[in-house]
């Protein structure tokens, strides 16, 4: 049962409600990981929730209790969930995903406001932060919810929705609530899979269909050496710090596993031109790509207490914290379902280098699939300066998300 054309046409009507609608969400800096943003987080919950209530969903605001951060207590931003069909004859969805946002300031090297969304007529590109994660994603929901209030039409699936604002910082309090209402007369009871929008593209060209995730461990490792600062020139190179086994934990590829990746439409070109600069550490494409998806690997996000003013400071401090993650790459096979109707070509299927760090969570609680439904390119620049969502991949992805429900609701419910 493919979307009807009318759907389709409505969508590409509303393009322009639709992108102002995503600058009211941007305009709304909701950092989950800075204390003095958290006031907007609950700020973006409360919008989120009078727009789900304005399109015919039931929803209720979840109390997830509190946390410390940099040992400041402060409130957890509430769950949002939702319900809207209880048709016991289709299919019951649950949609997943986040209103929350990394940091972002202009003077980190954004060319624009990054909470104010900036529409380039020229690229077509939607320029602010939270437009592709996850922010665009979740109002693509949004838009096909208001084409059927509108229309005063029955969707062909019911939905639940689980949205949370903490997703950036680790998604804390979420994984009580999932397992809490995944029980029989839970909120969750009763759903058939999970589709979340939360992902992105291999390229700019080829749609894709994410089939698995890496996991992450963050760690903030405080080093405590002498009592006082030391002369670099006299005290430096002290020791090494080697982490071993990381890489040794994970088998090795095989010809026939190494041959998915050789097959996909990517390029050494395409990884350079996401970066704006020759950063691959190989021209092996497959390396490469392996290097991203199925790999574990180890960033530094942040040292607290060294110089960084500008200038040159050549001491070596007596206290420093470093925060840091490994990706971590356990065995994922979930079959996904494949909603091609609106992009008219196979999809690549990949493992996403990123964690989304519910969707274990969901996958185990309710024991059903998970779909990851890419809406980005890319080259979006999720978490990076100047962060975009095309109007295409809104507009079309939009679409695709609606098909996908009508698709669904051709298989047979179980």
């Amino acid at each position: 049962m493919p979307a009807p054309t009318e759907f389709l046409t409505y969508i590409d009507a509303k393009a322009d409600v639709f992108i102002k609608r995503l600058a009211d969400a941007v305009a709304i800096p909701s950092i989950s990981g800075d204390a003095k943003h958290r006031k907007d987080v609950f700020a973006m919950a409360d919008w989120l929730n009078a727009q789900l209530k304005q399109l015919g969903v039931d929803t209720q605001l979840v109390d997830l209790g509190r946390h410390k951060m940099d040992g400041e207590d402060l409130p957890l931003p509430p769950a949002i969930l939702g319900r809207i069909g209880s048709d016991s004859s289709k299919k019951t969805v649950l949609i997943y995903g986040h209103f929350d946002v990394q940091p972002a300031n202009k003077s980190d090297g954004w060319d624009t406001d990054p909470f104010t969304l900036v529409v380039d007529e020229k690229t077509g590109r939607l320029i602010g932060r939270g437009s592709s994660d996850d922010k665009g994603p979740i109002l693509g929901w949004l838009n096909v919810l208001q084409y059927h209030h509108e229309n005063k039409l029955p969707l062909p699936v019911n939905l639940v929705f689980c949205f949370e604002g903490m997703e950036e910082s680790g998604s804390e309090g979420l994984d009580d609530l999932v397992r809490r209402e995944s029980k029989k007369g839970g909120y969750f009871d009763g759903v058939d899979c999970v589709c979340i929008s939360d992902n992105y593209w291999l390229n700019t060209r080829t749609p894709a269909l994410t089939y698995g995730l890496r996991g992450l461990s963050y760690y903030k490792v405080t080093i405590s050496g002498p009592a006082r600062d030391l002369h670099s020139g006299v005290f430096g190179r002290t020791g090494d710090i080697l982490i071993k086994g990381v890489d040794e934990m994970v088998p090795r590829a095989d010809e026939e596993e190494k041959a998915i990746y050789a097959g996909l439409d990517y390029s050494i070109a395409d990884v350079e031109e996401s970066a704006g600069a020759s950063i691959a550490l190989s021209a092996d494409k497959v390396s490469v790509l392996m290097g991203r998806m199925r790999e574990p690997s180890l960033s530094i996000h942040g040292i607290e207490g060294a110089f960084s003013g500008a200038g040159a400071k050549t001491v070596i401090p007596a206290k420093v914290s470093g925060k840091f993650s490994i990706r971590l790459v356990p065995p994922q096979t979930p079959e996904a379902i494949d909603p091609l109707a609106v992009y008219k070509q196979d999809p690549d299927l990949t493992r996403e280098g990123g964690s989304i760090p519910v969707t274990l969570t969901f996958a185990e609680s309710l024991g059903v699939n998970v779909l990851l439904l890419p809406m980005g390119r890319g080259d979006d620049g999720a978490h990076s300066t100047n962060e975009k969502l095309d109007r295409s991949n809104f507009i079309e992805g939009s679409k695709l998300l609606g098909t996908y429900l009508y698709e669904l609701a051709d298989i047979a419910k179980t």
